[in-house]
């Protein structure tokens, strides 16, 4: 009797066992590894659905569902601190804003066009009595100076826009949709 139950107990701890290492497998097959790994040689195709900048940092974030996917270093509006006011400022804008359209082909190569003013940055440029500006963009390099690659960002060069390497702006513009949020913070 005694070794039947032994017997019993064995084959129930054995089965348990065996459910909890499946359990684990389970768990680390369906947790993703993240990579933040600058782009360098970009040959992967990602999707995103939403861009988070930090100009601090001069970083651009491409999100998928929260999670990072990839990070850019980039080169922003020749005066970088600070939200931008109006018209001529060279300040890249703070706040959270939309891509609302793509444009192909442009003086700086590709470009995805930020909803820049919104309405509160419009509201504040009136109440100033100066116009806010726009045709702030995500974009590539000029063809004059698309040899320069990654050192365009060693000075921020642009009159308030975020810019990152041609093969870069081709990877950001094959995976973000028309209307991702993107969000620019200090």
């Amino acid at each position: 009797m005694l070794l039947s139950l032994l017997g019993s107990a064995a084959l129930a701890a054995a089965s348990l066992a065996s459910h909890a290492d499946t359990t684990k497998i389970r768990t680390i097959i369906a947790s993703p590894t993240i990579s933040r790994a600058p782009a360098v040689n970009i040959s992967s195709a990602i999707t995103a659905d939403s861009i988070v900048v930090e100009k601090s940092k001069r970083t651009l974030t491409l999100y998928q569902l929260g999670i990072p996917v990839r990070t850019y270093k980039v080169a922003l509006g020749k005066e970088p601190v600070g939200d931008k006011i109006k018209i001529g400022d060279n300040r890249t804008p703070e706040g959270v804003f939309f891509i609302d359209f793509k444009k192909p082909e442009s003086k700086y190569y590709k470009s995805l066009h930020i909803s820049y003013p919104d309405a509160a940055h419009a509201a504040r440029a009136s109440k100033l009595g100066v116009a806010p500006g726009g045709d702030i963009m995500i974009h590539g390099l000029p063809s004059a100076f698309a040899k320069l690659g990654q050192e365009h960002r060693t000075f921020d060069w642009t009159e308030g826009c975020i810019a990152v390497t041609n093969a870069e702006i081709d990877e950001i513009w094959r995976a973000i949709p028309m209307g991702a949020m993107i969000q620019i913070k200090p």
